[in-house]
């Protein structure tokens, strides 16, 4: 590795951040114009009965808040892409030649899950403002997921012969085909944790963390065009915290966190055993506050049930510590901390541990 393949990292970084600081007025304005905006205000709990506690504490913002700011993320991060492509294409032999990180080996993989999940999260958001207002339904997004998940599995297992998962400190643990159905898990585990999307400046904060994580595994592996892949993400999302940060000017949604959390989970399988490191193995640090978003709801659940009884005000947890009080700046900037904290533990490991 030389000093051009730090520049092929950072330079389409800071380009998506630019295109995204760029086209976010325009997206703003449109979303503002049209109204794009929940229909039906409020939030639904798990078990079917109304989310008291959360619609006391959001229900106002969300009659006003524009939907789908997750647009700005996908769209700086495809227009950037899109742009080296066509220069590196035009002008092969000069610099801009040089940043092309399109590659069939390690990133078309994690851009077409990037692209899948923002268009089925762009037609539920559609679906959600413009519909009856309940976006499209979770069996047919599980669906959509499941699908996709399976294909990308048995990609891993059939084309790129991933039969196994790094351990830290240890040899490979071989599970051979069972890379399809764990595959399909991690990633619904992932898509699971996207409702993290519900402080303003949160999630932008905590996803940045993640890909900007799994961009220095990456690099660190040699895979050189993935880890351009995850930071031109890192680019995106913090083109969208600008904005995002409180008072938001937009939510991300579904059109945001599902193709987020999906590409997560290919990051994840693509700097394991493939780059001979643990990336799956480090998900669960690296992504420590989404594995206790989904611990919290699955916990609140199950006491619910078995108990008749909560264990917090509200879930997920972000929401409970609303609840007793604390203001969302504080929530999202306390979240970041963790997030930066949990991302160095990952990383460290990762490049420890192999």
């Amino acid at each position: 590795m030389d000093s051009v393949d730090v520049v092929k990292v950072i330079v389409p970084m800071v380009a998506a951040f630019g295109v995204g600081i760029a086209i976010t007025p325009f997206i703003t304005h449109y979303l503002y114009h049209f109204k794009a905006w929940k229909k039906k205000p409020g939030k639904i709990s798990l078990d079917g009965t109304e989310a008291k506690e959360f619609n006391k504490l959001h229900l106002e913002k969300e009659r006003h808040t524009p939907r789908m700011g997750g647009m700005v993320i996908w769209a700086s991060v495809l227009i950037t892409i899109g742009v080296i492509a066509l220069f590196s294409t035009l002008l092969p032999q000069t610099f801009a030649g040089k940043l092309d990180f399109l590659s069939r080996n390690q990133t078309w993989i994690p851009l077409m899950t990037l692209i899948i999940g923002a268009f089925v999260g762009f037609i539920n958001d559609i679906l959600d403002i413009r519909g009856k207002g309940n976006g499209l339904s979770l069996k047919r997004r599980l669906t959509v997921i499941i699908v996709m998940s399976l294909f990308i599995g048995w990609w891993f297992w059939a084309k790129l012969d991933i039969v196994s998962i790094g351990i830290p400190f240890a040899e490979p643990f071989v599970i051979g085909w069972l890379i399809i159905p764990f595959f399909v898990l991690v990633s619904l585990a992932l898509y699971a944790s996207g409702v993290i999307d519900g402080v303003d400046g949160l999630s932008g904060g905590v996803f940045a963390s993640v890909f900007a994580s799994y961009a220095i595994i990456a690099f660190s592996q040699s895979q050189i065009n993935l880890a351009a892949f995850s930071a031109t993400i890192v680019g995106g999302i913090l083109a969208f915290l600008w904005f995002n940060i409180p008072p938001a000017r937009f939510y991300m949604t579904e059109t945001g966190a599902m193709p987020l959390t999906l590409t997560i989970a290919v990051l994840a399988f693509m700097t394991d055993t493939l780059g001979e490191g643990i990336g799956i193995s480090v998900l669960p640090i690296i992504g420590a506050l989404l594995v206790m978003t989904v611990a919290s709801n699955i916990i609140q659940i199950t006491s619910k049930k078995l108990r008749g009884k909560k264990v917090f005000m509200v879930a997920p947890l972000h929401h409970h510590f609303e609840a007793i009080g604390w203001p969302e700046y504080k929530v999202s900037m306390r979240y970041w901390v963790l997030s930066i904290i949990f991302a160095f533990a990952g990383v460290i490991l990762a490049l420890v541990a192999v």
